[in-house]
């Protein structure tokens, strides 16, 4: 028997395999004995020639040095003897034993390769960075325990995906560290090194809970993703006992919710254009809609909003559909959005008493949000139901000028191709009244995300409105 004696690492190994060979040693006549059994260098992912043997030897496949680099991060110690026996066998004519699942080398090499492979992928995803100060500097800190030497193989996706940040990945037999511009491998260390938990930490945590779905909880296949042997370092698996307890109430929570909603809307497709009564009478009309039910919005709402306003009025203002507020009071634009549209009319020198204002939709349409009521989009369906009321009120009050609030109502008038972004603040023709203007709704001003927005965009719809008034005049 040969001892041959070798640093773990791919390199080296070949080396000495390609000398082996060159004298014809066969695999049982050799002991493959590392050197200070340290884990493999770095060096194994040099590029090598894809020649094991010395010049005029037979060659091996390119594929089996891809597969010997990822067998020879295994911890099996028995991979060298098993590598150097594949080689062999490889050159002395079975170049396609790699082809043969039911050979018992080539078995056993994939399902070495299989488990690096699956140690790879664990690492990549159950690694969870914690954040630290270093030298003054922000520095994100990982601990990991992998099953292979796979720390230097998988640093290079950590460098690509969190290219910005600099970074230590801790593990017992390597460590990994990103500064921004290169990186570098230190020995293990112990878990103690590593940092216990920080502010990220506790908004990682609260996603995590609040994205947990226990309608969907299986807890073999959960354990066979990620195995209880990575709980005890991830963050999150602290929160999974407690969540998995709470599982069948939440889930009948949600169950009951679903069946109320679905009982809400089960008729929603369902609807037909409101049942306007002939006559020249606005109260007449008014008073027949606060019974409609031409769609299934009458099972949502409170009651329904319609117009208010001279029967005169020279301007008309469409919005939308009511929102909560405004579907308690049973009167359109009280609301926030109403409030903002008060004082921008003022300013436009409009008096909102001599205005009619009206929706596209009279019913308000919501879901549950906690004990909130939140706005929905009405659909198509729900818009045609409502029209024949808003062609009533445009009818009967016939004013100078209709000014749309909003996409959905300009949508409505204009029809569905109609942009009010292209189109914002022009007196066009239109198939209800003899001009219309588009502009944005005031719920829109509410949701801009700073002040300095929220002051420009209403100076522009101020201006709007001072078009408006004076498209009326005329």
């Amino acid at each position: 028997m040969e001892q041959i004696t070798f640093r773990p690492a791919f390199g080296d190994w070949q080396r000495a395999a390609r000398a082996a060979l060159h004298r014809g040693i066969q695999p049982d006549s050799i002991v493959w004995s590392e050197l200070g059994g340290e884990q493999p260098a770095l060096d194994m992912f040099d590029e090598v020639e894809a020649v094991l043997p010395v010049e005029h030897s037979p060659r091996v496949p390119k594929s089996f040095l891809d597969l010997a680099r990822m067998i020879a991060l295994h911890r099996d110690p028995r991979r060298w003897a098993l590598l150097y026996r594949i080689v062999w066998r490889l050159t002395q004519g079975e170049p396609n034993l790699l082809e043969v699942v039911v050979d018992e080398d080539a078995a056993v090499v994939l399902a070495l390769q299989k488990a690096v492979r699956h140690d790879v992928h664990k690492m990549r995803a159950f690694v969870r960075f914690r954040e630290i100060w270093h030298d003054g500097a922000k520095w994100f800190v990982a601990w990991f325990e992998p099953e292979h030497h796979i720390v230097e193989y998988n640093a290079a996706f950590f460098v690509d995906r969190f290219a910005s940040m600099c970074w230590s990945i801790l593990t017992p037999d390597r460590c990994a560290h990103w500064d921004g511009k290169q990186l570098s491998f230190t020995a293990g260390v112990a878990k103690s090194q590593a940092p216990c938990d920080d502010d990220v930490e506790s908004l990682w945590l609260t996603y995590y809970a609040s994205i947990f779905n226990p309608a969907r909880v299986k807890v073999h296949a959960m354990e066979a993703e990620m195995p209880k042997k990575y709980w005890r370092n991830l963050p999150e698996a602290a929160l999974i006992p407690s969540l998995l307890q709470q599982a069948p109430r939440r889930v009948e929570s949600m169950i009951r919710k679903s069946t109320a909603k679905a009982a809400v809307h089960a008729d929603d497709t369902e609807w037909h254009p409101a049942p306007v009564p002939q006559t020249d009478n606005l109260a007449e009309v008014a008073a027949a809609a606060r019974s409609c039910t031409a769609c299934h919005l009458y099972k949502l709402g409170t009651q329904t909003v319609f117009g208010e306003g001279p029967k005169r009025a020279t301007i008309m203002f469409l919005g939308e559909q009511p929102g909560d507020q405004e579907d308690l009071a049973g009167k359109p634009f009280v609301g926030p959005a109403g409030k903002l549209l008060d004082r921008a009319l003022a300013e436009a020198g409009v008096d909102r008493r001599g205005v009619y204002v009206t929706n596209t939709v009279k019913h308000f349409k919501w879901e549950p949000r906690g004990k909130r009521r939140i706005h929905q989009k009405p659909n198509s369906r729900e818009i045609a139901a409502c029209r024949p009321w808003m062609e009533a009120e445009l009818r009967l009050v016939k004013p100078k000028l209709l000014v749309c609030l909003g996409a959905t109502a300009a949508q409505a008038v204009f029809g569905p191709a109609f942009r009010v972004t292209r189109e914002r603040g022009k007196v066009l023709d239109s198939a209800f009244v003899t001009r219309a203007l588009a502009t944005v709704h005031p719920s829109s001003l509410l949701r801009q995300p700073d002040e300095e927005s929220r002051a420009r965009e209403y100076a522009l719809f101020v201006d709007d409105l001072r078009t408006a008034v004076k498209a009326a005049s005329k």
